[in-house]
């Protein structure tokens, strides 16, 4: 029995240990965005965040049953984001008075918004998909999203317009404004003119 159980925690392992030598470059970035650290120096809340994470999918390793473990990590990572970033509002450098240090490529971002952006253009989940894990409308998440867009594109970093929002995201990825919420934005005429016009 016992040596079944370590045979079993052996084979464990090495899947765990090939999962993550494949897939932790792509989840370490994916937490560096959420985090919104600096890019080329050390990103410890980016680590921290990614750590956790790993650790409840090996945690669950047994019970994954065919579900991927990139997905189910990515789930555990944004979950873990989103309760810990939504819970502390405010930035603690900014309640007791100082600047907080110069975020990352998404630090002029809310929380909430780098996270649907990250899930969205830089993973790839299709928006239902990105509300549901969320909790939150799919109306709310394209919102969230093409805001977070306008945003990147009014001011992006380096002054390169027509650049991708995320890299390693395709420039196609950045979803336009839909033909449907760029006619809800413009009001309909009165209707004087209306019937004034030819």
């Amino acid at each position: 029995m016992r040596e079944r159980r370590a045979a079993q925690e052996r084979r464990r392992a090495r899947e765990f240990e090939a999962f993550v030598a494949g897939a932790a470059g792509r989840l370490l970035r994916a937490a560096t965005l959420l985090t919104a650290e600096p890019e080329g120096r050390p990103a410890p809340a980016a680590e921290r965040l990614l750590t956790l994470a790993l650790a409840r999918t090996y945690a669950a390793w047994d019970r994954l049953r065919g579900e991927d473990p990139y997905d189910r990590t990515r789930q555990e990572m944004a979950a873990h984001f989103a309760h810990s970033a939504w819970r502390e509002r405010l930035p603690r450098a900014l309640c007791h008075g100082r600047r907080p240090p110069p975020g990352g490529l998404l630090g002029r971002l809310s929380p909430q918004e780098r996270l649907v952006l990250v899930l969205r253009l830089y993973e790839g989940v299709a928006e239902e998909q990105t509300a549901a894990q969320l909790g939150l409308p799919a109306e709310r998440v394209h919102t969230l999203c093409l805001r977070a867009v306008g945003r990147m594109r009014s001011n992006p970093p380096g002054g390169q317009a027509g650049q991708s929002v995320l890299p390693g995201a395709p420039v196609q990825s950045v979803p336009p404004v839909p033909p449907v919420a760029q006619a809800a934005s413009v009001p309909p005429p009165p209707p004087a003119e209306a019937a004034a016009a030819p």
